[in-house]
């Protein structure tokens, strides 16, 4: 039996190549969790816990992650059978309550692990890729409407992007649909617009807001309400022909279950990190899939890492109606794999390989690391 030996954490710190302003902070750094998973064979897993602005965004911290996986998760698994990846979840269910982002982070290093053992990618442990490559988004947050028309016809022009997603909600409603106005004017048909309020309008807000976004050729608004206002988001996607996608109010498939029993969104925004890993983000993709919802790569603004696992599920999904905005590695000044993800003819392409097909650049994570990792191991005899 291969056992788990060792889970090693460290954080890293890795600056943004422009301010990505948010509706409730201005990122200027990404931070990142990463674990290694050592196995008893010599094999070793990777795997990534991020969020998004500390804990602006959400109850999770990198601190906070780093803690509940040296703290709470790394006891519990250390001397158990590495490939046993579902006996782990449902033990740290068990134990852990909460602490999505750091399940994650652990549980992509297990099945990375795992498919290294087995010299298969990950997506083969989820039934198969049926894409090779996926459509992706990327985000214009600059807040100002020239500098993100110019990078948008820069991303067209290049062939990187022809998806864009705009970040609203910190400005009154009237000014944010002008803004997303401009820009959809500017690029035309050549690129599909899409806003996130991330959760900062009220319910009054959101009606002016759709009508005008629906107005301005905008195709889709991502969580434009608190995400415990669900019969408020169900009102948004009865009453307008603008598609409401749930991103905040998907913790899981219990979430992904509420929500699609009151319709309270046309689209699911599936994000690994925020469902709570690989396993459960399978699952809020088939409440989706069984309640006919369209269906939406979301992403963390992870590292190339946590990116390639996301990739590894995503290449199995028949339909993504919506694409993916699988684009974090690209906002970072340095990509921290040794190979990193290919984007080319508006796509990501599905990382090669076995496991989720990433290896570290090892002289980028020492130079980003923020202190000396930790490391929790197998005691002698047990």
């Amino acid at each position: 039996m291969t056992k788990i030996d060792q889970i090693e954490t460290l954080i890293l710190d890795i600056p943004t190549i422009r301010g990505h302003v948010l509706s409730m902070a201005t990122m200027r750094t990404q931070t990142a969790v990463l674990v290694r998973v050592k196995f008893s064979d010599g094999s070793e897993g990777i795997g990534e816990g991020t969020t998004i602005g500390g804990l602006s965004y959400g109850p999770e911290s990198p601190e906070g992650i780093q803690s509940a996986i040296e703290t709470y998760i790394a006891p519990a698994l250390i001397g158990r059978n590495g490939d046993d990846v579902n006996g782990a979840i449902q033990l740290i269910d068990k134990l852990v309550k909460g602490n999505r982002i750091a399940k994650t982070a652990v549980e992509i290093a297990l099945w990375d692990g795992l498919g290294k053992r087995l010299g298969v990618p990950v997506s083969q442990l989820f039934g198969g890729a049926v894409h090779e490559r996926l459509p992706v988004a990327w985000t214009l947050a600059s807040g100002n409407s020239e500098t993100d028309i110019a990078e948008a016809q820069e991303m067209i022009e290049t062939r990187r992007h022809n998806i864009f997603k705009l970040k609203i909600g910190k400005r009154s409603v009237r000014e944010d649909v002008a803004h997303v106005a401009r820009i959809k004017e500017a690029v035309g048909d050549a690129a599909s617009v899409r806003v996130d309020v991330n959760t900062a309008w009220s319910l009054q807000d959101a009606r002016w807001g759709l009508k005008g976004l629906q107005e301005a050729g905008c195709e889709l608004v991502e969580q434009p309400v608190p995400a415990r206002y669900r019969r408020a988001m169900a009102e948004l996607s009865k009453g307008y022909e603008i598609a409401v996608m749930a991103d905040e109010a998907l913790n899981g498939p219990e979430d992904a279950l509420e929500v699609a029993s009151v319709r309270g969104a046309d689209v699911f925004a599936v994000k690994i990190g925020q469902s709570g890993g690989l396993k459960r983000a399978s699952e809020v993709i088939a409440i989706g899939q069984a309640a006919g919802l369209g269906l939406y790569g979301g992403t963390m603004l992870e590292t190339g890492l946590s990116t390639a696992a996301a990739l590894q599920l995503f290449s199995t999904v028949e339909d993504l109606a919506w694409g993916t905005e699988l684009f974090g590695p690209l906002l970072l000044t340095e990509d921290i794999l040794a190979k990193p993800i290919i984007y080319r003819d508006f796509c990501v392409e599905i990382p090669k390989g076995i496991g989720i097909g990433a290896t570290l650049d090892d002289d980028k994570i020492n130079f980003f690391r923020r202190d000396g990792g930790r490391t929790m191991k197998a005691v002698a005899g047990e």
